[in-house]
């Protein structure tokens, strides 16, 4: 590997891309940026991972709204958390390891509903459970909707 190939993945990142895709592709592995190829592709796994917390947590907010503020339900609500389920569902299915990541941070996931739940109704924190209300079967089942 050489020196212009570390400052590629430095000053023009798509490019560096793009030449190792090539290199990885015609074998030439000893051309290759391994170091910053390897880091890149754990990169990628954790992004996989945050968006599909970001989603949860999305998904999770919407539950809440619709069981705290139930005067205000909307189609909007609705089909947010009909959105939600099928793009979890589909993150699920292309990486179905990542099924684990959600069960050990769904408590992460219910902080960060409970702040967009509040910001976007206006109620008071003290309404929420301390600890996520529903369960992660619930929040994936595209049947479920909670009642007050």
């Amino acid at each position: 590997m050489t020196n212009s190939i570390v400052k590629e993945y430095e000053t023009d990142f798509y490019a560096w891309t793009i030449h190792s895709a090539k290199l990885l592709r015609e074998g030439k592995l000893s051309e290759v940026d391994i170091e910053n190829v390897a880091e890149e592709i754990e990169s990628m796994g954790k992004s996989e991972k945050r968006e599909l917390i970001n989603r949860l947590a999305v998904l999770i907010a919407h539950l809440l709204k619709w069981k705290f503020q139930s005067v205000r339900r909307s189609n909007s609500w609705k089909y947010t958390i009909k959105e939600q389920r099928i793009q979890l569902s589909d993150l699920l299915e292309e990486s179905p390891s990542l099924k684990n990541a959600l069960e050990e941070k769904i408590n992460h996931a219910y902080e960060h509903a409970v702040v967009i739940a509040i910001k976007e109704t206006a109620l008071e924190e003290e309404i929420f459970p301390d600890n996520c209300p529903f369960s992660l079967k619930q929040c994936l089942d595209q049947g479920f909707f909670p009642e007050k």
